[in-house]
């Protein structure tokens, strides 16, 4: 099932990516990701608006490093020419690929007119992606299949994308009103794929090797991105890859240093806690090291409790 997919003028290593995730697709999440074997790993929501007035907090998502392989950034916004204008900008030079995001389905987002308000709106869309591809970048679209079961625009807006300049669209098979719960739109997510002459990615209900064939075979996407899934286990890359997976605390040993080095302690304290609550879920005595985990107060504590996690059966009560 893998093979290379061509973004315009860019050539990705494999087919199974990366999704943007807000709060979680820094650059040594990214790095690990990559490591694993993901073709293509987005960056955490931009704001286009932060760009423009010179956001401290929004340029801090922007790290990335030469060592982490191709990279895209997703931004977020509704005007067309502020849009344009971040895409210019100096901060997204390091990358080639912009994605624009019109499937986000927080409510904040969507009452701005943002996000999968731009599906009600699929002139404006249109004219966003426009403006962007002036700025030499190649762009790319993430949606969703439409607001609710009675408003699916899915065929029309990939149409209107594609047409608009777009080099690849990413479809979660979801509606907005659904946010990330109930089953995936196999046939929508396939008109689409019909509907253009363009690379498509499919997106949505991916934890397993098993998973991503179906979604692909039931589709006919060019590729799958992976989402939720990997914020449990970054190691979900290797079933497809053939990558190697190592050991589960050396990963998390390597995402822990990255952070540190990059973000500091407090950040990584926090941030880790999160990441290790996500990789122990489902294991015997998780609860118990959660409630160990939120009580660490610096990145040592929580390698140490780390550690033990992946190196002794049972946790300590």
């Amino acid at each position: 099932m893998l093979k290379q997919i061509k973004i315009g003028r860019v050539t990705t290593r494999n087919n199974v990516f990366l999704a943007p995730l807000a709060g979680y697709t820094n650059y040594p999440f990214r790095k690990i990701c990559a490591d694993f074997g993901a073709g293509l790993c987005f960056t955490e929501m931009v704001s286009a608006k932060g760009l423009k007035y010179g956001s401290e907090n929004t340029k801090e998502l922007l790290y990335t490093h030469a060592d982490e392989g191709l990279t895209a950034v997703q931004i977020f916004g509704s005007d067309p020419q502020i849009m344009r204008m971040a895409c210019e900008s100096e901060d997204l030079a390091p990358f080639p690929i912009v994605d624009i995001n019109m499937g986000c389905p927080v409510p904040k987002i969507y009452k701005n007119g943002e996000g999968s308000a731009l599906l009600e709106n699929p002139k404006l869309a249109e004219k966003i992606v426009q403006e962007c591809v002036k700025s030499g970048k190649e762009i790319t679209v993430k949606f969703r299949v439409g607001i609710n079961d009675d408003y699916i625009i899915t065929e029309e807006f990939a149409n209107r994308m594609a047409g608009a300049g777009a080099s690849l669209l990413t479809i979660h098979g979801r509606t907005k009103e659904k946010i990330y719960a109930g089953d995936v739109n196999f046939k929508e997510i396939e008109k689409a794929k019909k509907a253009v002459d363009i690379p498509v990615i499919a997106n949505g209900g991916v934890f397993s090797l098993e998973d991503g064939k179906k979604l692909m075979q039931e589709t006919g996407a060019d590729g799958i991105m992976i989402a939720r899934a990997a914020l449990f286990n970054p190691q979900i890359f290797c079933s497809f890859s053939g990558v190697n997976e190592g050991g589960r605390y050396e990963m998390f040993e390597k995402q822990l240093t990255m952070t540190r080095e990059l973000f500091g302690e407090r950040f990584t304290t926090v941030f880790m806690r999160k990441m290790a609550a996500f990789y122990v879920k489902g294991m015997r005595g998780a609860a118990v090291f959660k409630d160990r985990l939120f009580k660490s107060e610096n990145p040592d504590e929580v390698l140490e409790i780390a550690r033990q996690i992946w190196t002794e059966t049972t946790p300590e009560k």
